[in-house]
This record gives C-alpha cells, sequence and structure tokens, in this order.
C-alpha cells in the first residue's frame, strides 16, 4: 500500500479485509476500495471528495454486500486526462460500466452522492439492465437542475461557484494556495455538524487535492456539463425513466442544492420509489448522520 492508504487506516481503523485496488478500464487507470462480498454495490462520491467520503458506509455495507468505492475519474489516485471533453457525463457513466464488467459482474445496486449522485442517475437511466437498485444522497436528477436552476435566483446565487470554475487556471489557483484553505473553508461551511469534520479529515483531503492535475479535473466536471450555454439552454437531455427501485436520503439544510431541486422527483422514475429527509442537517449527509443514513440504506437494499 501506498503512504496515503497506511495514513488512512490509521485514521478510521480499517481491518485487513478493507483492500486498495487498481483496475484498467479502457486505458483508464481506476483505484478503488473494496470489502465484503455478496452483490455488487458501488459507492460514488462527488465534489470535492474521494473514496473516503464513505468511510461509515463502506464497513456496514460490507456485512452483507461487495462494496466497492471508487476514486471517479480525475479525483485522487485515479488517472486524470487532459481536456474538458473527457469529463462529460456520459464518460465518466461509461468509467461505472467498465467497473462493473472488470469486476465479472453484470448488474451493481449504484449509490451516489453529490457528482457521484448525478453520475449514478445517469447511469441508471441509460443502464438500466446493469442497474439493480439505485440510492441517491443530495443529488438532483440532471434535468431537475438544468430545467428548475436557471428560474430560481435563491439557487443561482447558491450555486456561484459553478460560474467562478468556469473561467480557466484561476479556480485551480486560488483553491490551491495556502494548503487548500479556500477549499477547505467552502467544505467546513457546508456542514451543520461541524464536529462531523475533523482537521485530519481535510488533511487527508488536501492529499487528495494535491494529487497532480486533479483541481483541474475537478473543475473539469463543472466544465464539461454545467457551463452557461448548458444551464441556460432550453433543451435538456432525454433521460430515459428510471426502471430500477430508488431511495432519495436527502440533508435538507443543503447550503448548495435547494430543497425545489428534488420536487416531483418521482416523474423521473417508473419504478417503486421513497424519500427519506434528514432535518439539521447538510450536504454532506452520510458524514453528519452517518447511522441514520447507514439505517435507511440498509433497509431499502435488504428489503
Amino acid at each position: 500500500m501506498g503512504e496515503q492508504e497506511v495514513k488512512l487506516e490509521e485514521v478510521i481503523g480499517m481491518n485487513e479485509s478493507w483492500e486498495h485496488e487498481f483496475v484498467n478500464i479502457d486505458g483508464l487507470r481506476m483505484h478503488y476500495v473494496t470489502q465484503g462480498t455478496g452483490k455488487l454495490v458501488l459507492l460514488l462520491h462527488g465534489f470535492p471528495d474521494f473514496w473516503y467520503v464513505w468511510r461509515y458506509q463502506i464497513p456496514e455495507l460490507a456485512k452483507h454486500f461487495r462494496v466497492v468505492a471508487p476514486d471517479l475519474r480525475g479525483y485522487n489516485k485515479t488517472d486524470k486526462p487532459s481536456g474538458v471533453e473527457n469529463y462529460r457525463l456520459n464518460l465518466i457513466a461509461g468509467d461505472i460500466l467498465g467497473l462493473i464488467k472488470a469486476l465479472g459482474e453484470t448488474r451493481a445496486i449504484i449509490i451516489g452522492h453529490d457528482w457521484g449522485g448525478v453520475v449514478a442517475w445517469s447511469f441508471a437511466a441509460f443502464n438500466p439492465e446493469h442497474t439493480e437498485k439505485l440510492v441517491i444522497l443530495n443529488a438532483p436528477h440532471p434535468n431537475a437542475y438544468t430545467s428548475r436552476a436557471k428560474r430560481s435566483l435563491r439557487q443561482l446565487q447558491k450555486s456561484w461557484y459553478i460560474f467562478f470554475f468556469q473561467i480557466p487556471d484561476v479556480p485551480e489557483k486560488v483553491l490551491s494556495r495556502n494548503d487548500h484553505s479556500f477549499l477547505k473553508n467552502m467544505v467546513k461551511l457546508s456542514f451543520v455538524k461541524k464536529e462531523a469534520l475533523t482537521d485530519e479529515d481535510l488533511r487527508l483531503c488536501a492529499e487528495a487535492w494535491s494529487q497532480p492535475g486533479a483541481l483541474t479535473a475537478m473543475m473539469n466536471y463543472y466544465r464539461a456539463n454545467m457551463n452557461p450555454s448548458i444551464l441556460f439552454s432550453e433543451r435538456t437531455i432525454a433521460f430515459p425513466k428510471i426502471t430500477a427501485p430508488t431511495l432519495i436520503v436527502w440533508g435538507e439544510q443543503d447550503v448548495a442544492l435547494s430543497r425545489s431541486l428534488i420536487e416531483n422527483t418521482e416523474e423521473f422514475v417508473d419504478a417503486s420509489y421513497s424519500m427519506k429527509y434528514v432535518p439539521n442537517c447538510g450536504h454532506w449527509v452520510q458524514l453528519e448522520q452517518p447511522k441514520l443514513v447507514n439505517k435507511y440504506i440498509d433497509d431499502f437494499l435488504r428489503s
């Protein structure tokens, strides 16, 4: 194991069955953490995270499932292709299909948060035969976001960073200054339960952000999929309806995403569907209320 993995073991007390692996997906070297046996569960992180954001879910889910938490394209130990065009949503979702196949499976339970949730929505819509169940944490359906955000001044204000990230090179310079202090503060301010995020957590995140090319790759998710020409267009992608059973878990005090973005989400789902709201909780619901989130997920997956 590399230096970073050893440090993470010390922080969260991983046992010997928690393994770090790499797999090649159409030329992309992807890093992932895995534990457990059984049906495959994929945990997809968002911005500005890496697999570590699932530290409280991996051991619990591994009691009944084969859990795999990858670093998505551009993040941490996974390859970082150059060029904005290499971060389009369909390519990132394609990585997930490639991962499932590389792991010797044909189907998976897909769980996603933030950008990982957007990827999960897209994957499940276009790959129903490979999706057993879908769990979304604080991530609106892509079409709900693009159609509603531009009509809400409050949501546009919440989305200020999306427009900042469109500027070439400047965000990377700002976010990397003083040991990523600006980005650390962005994350801190988004937590309702401040004690759920430690200085050590932020140090480990900064290690991931410091990987060569990582910050630009992270910005490229926004540049490729959420630039103004897309956000303010009247055209939307024709997403097929989700046909897998779906659970949404939503931290009610999300500083980046308004609750209005998930109203009537059932219109995008043609399967059993449930919504769980978590009060007194911000965007990182799986970190602020891990026991409750784990219970919701476990009940849903084993029902």
